[in-house]
């Protein structure tokens, strides 16, 4: 399993949201770059950027700190947050990212999806973030009439490899995954899924582990220091 450090960003600073509550906001750094080359030093090789302005509004504010990340680090970058056109596409794989993650595009416009799949293969992940069993878009301010197993099933008709679903309710919150939902995925798709909310200890991510998913994103953990990074990296392995 891979493990993937995050960088949330707003107004070009590392921040983290409560629950995906923006009104939750704590700013841990002013220097993103600074933390993505801690995630390095401490042997990662993959970290996951989420444009926390752009995902409201479908802009790209912070992609100076996106590209600099992919530029000046040799991690492999994933980024999300209001990527709706196929030009957004291209200019974040233009400055250097690896993966780009559609969140609300692949829910109300499951063409672009295809044609971005269709053009960039493995390349295009989707972000299924659930809250009360539905899809949330726009940034979390609104939930889809789709349930995360309709969702699923569209994404794997539609060719879509990499999932990265987020149980909102755990997110930020410190209590814990929610290990029976990717437990159940893991089970019942062939999808690639990272798990991403909550993952708050290293027994979260040695029983995440045991799942044989794909992946887990750890953010709060890591700069609360509930987990220490090199320690988790090595027990997902």
């Amino acid at each position: 399993m891979i493990l993937l450090p995050a960088i949330d960003l707003y107004d070009k600073k590392a921040v983290r949201l409560y629950k995906g509550d923006y009104r939750e906001m704590t700013v841990y750094s002013e220097n993103p770059i600074e933390i993505a080359r801690d995630f390095e030093a401490c042997g990662a090789k993959y970290i996951h950027m989420v444009d926390l302005e752009g995902a409201k509004d479908g802009t790209t504010p912070n992609l100076s700190i996106v590209g600099q990340v992919a530029r000046e680090t040799s991690l492999f970058v994933e980024i999300g947050g209001g990527i709706r056109s196929m030009d957004t596409v291209a200019r974040y794989l233009e400055a250097g990212v690896s993966r780009v993650i559609l969140g609300t595009a692949a829910v109300k416009d499951p063409k672009f999806l295809k044609a971005a799949v269709s053009r960039y293969g493995e390349k295009i992940a989707v972000g299924a973030d659930v809250r009360d069993g539905k899809i949330a878009i726009k940034g979390w301010l609104e939930t889809a009439d789709v349930t995360l197993d309709e969702f699923l099933r569209q994404m794997e008709n539609l060719g879509v490899k990499n999932v990265i679903c987020t149980d909102i309710s755990k997110d930020g919150a410190m209590k814990g995954t929610n290990l029976a939902l990717y437990k159940a995925l893991s089970e019942k798709y062939s999808l690639d899924i990272t798990a991403s909310g909550g993952v708050s200890s290293l027994d979260d991510v040695k029983q995440l582990r045991a799942m044989n998913l794909y992946g887990a994103i750890i953010g709060k953990a890591y700069y609360t220091g509930a987990i220490e990074l090199r320690e988790a990296l090595e027990a997902a392995k």
